[in-house]
């Protein structure tokens, strides 16, 4: 893999998470912003990336991309659509992953859906995803095209932990009610483990979802725990309901549990993280190990 190039297309947080681990494994990695200059070191991007204005991105020797990207109404999918005869017309491009949505599933009344499960998309946004999906999918006859279906994600920066700290945290109750996550850090080493594959040209669908859906107090219970604080008080999901924006209506509209052991298999890589429960751990050990180290420190005069 010494002559792979990874092209990134969107540096959020996970697709910013994905750069630094292919760096580290000894990929060239290239990324796309809107505004380079914004996200360039010291900003948002991790060390040994380089960084293109997305409008600028070529494709001559990249043999690898991740689209991170959510479509829109207008253009559906943006990288598609400002670089899609590129990529066909792409020399050495081997693989092409698409960080999708689980929300492709629509409302399942709490049952599972795997790999295999249809997608019944219940929301214009999340058939804007369908519709982004089979855009990648159609590339699939000459290249391997991944699929990542994604599920809530959390990490470092980004959890329960955090909203409880910051006043936040709310304790929804909504019994039977399950959402499905993945840690970050779990993107991060599955999408790297698919492109260390080199697959064949070829769809593939995967998830990335963690192997407990649970209910969202539940995780503030946990979060609650860990930091030694009190669970904020519950509150009934109808009463809760009322002060909920329209996005947030959305998704406790649906539920639906979400099945990855196929991925896991097919990737050969087992959750880091295989519920909240460790991976709320992990990222408050890293939260004190990062305050130990910043009160350690030693300034020079």
């Amino acid at each position: 893999m010494a002559t792979a190039h990874l092209m990134v297309f969107g540096l959020g947080y996970a697709g910013a998470a994905v750069a630094a681990a292919a760096v580290a494994a000894g990929l060239r990695v290239t990324a796309t912003s809107r505004d380079p200059a914004r996200v360039a070191p010291p900003g948002v991007a991790p060390p040994g990336v380089a960084m293109v204005a997305f409008a600028e991105a070529r494709l001559t020797d990249v043999t690898h991309i991740l689209a991170t990207a959510p479509p829109t109404p207008e253009a559906g999918d943006p990288v598609l659509a400002a670089h899609g005869a590129a990529i066909m017309a792409a020399p050495v491009l081997a693989w092409a992953g698409y960080l999708s949505t689980t929300g492709v599933y629509g409302d399942r009344a709490g049952g599972w859906v795997d790999e295999a499960t249809p997608p019944a998309p219940g929301s214009d946004r999340a058939r804007l995803r369908v519709a982004a999906e089979a855009a990648w999918a159609a590339l699939a006859d000459r290249r391997a095209i991944d699929l990542f279906r994604v599920a809530g994600i959390y990490g470092p920066g980004r959890s329960a932990l955090d909203e409880l700290r910051a006043g936040r945290g709310r304790r929804v109750l909504k019994p039977g009610h399950a959402f499905g996550r993945i840690h970050r850090d779990d993107i991060t080493g599955a999408v790297l483990a698919a492109i260390l594959q080199s697959p064949p040209p070829g769809l593939r669908v995967l998830h990335l979802a963690d192997d407990e859906p649970a209910e969202p107090a539940r995780v503030i219970e946990e979060a609650a725990s860990l930091l030694g604080l009190p669970p904020p008080p519950a509150t009934p999901f109808a009463q809760a309901l009322a002060g909920m924006s329209p996005m947030a209506r959305s998704f406790w509209a649906e539920n639906r549990r979400v099945g990855s052991t196929r991925t896991q298999a097919a990737l050969d890589y087992r959750w880091r993280y295989p519920s909240y429960r460790e991976g709320l751990r992990a990222i408050l050990e890293q939260q004190r190990g990062d305050d130990a180290g910043e009160q350690g420190e030693i300034v020079q005069p």
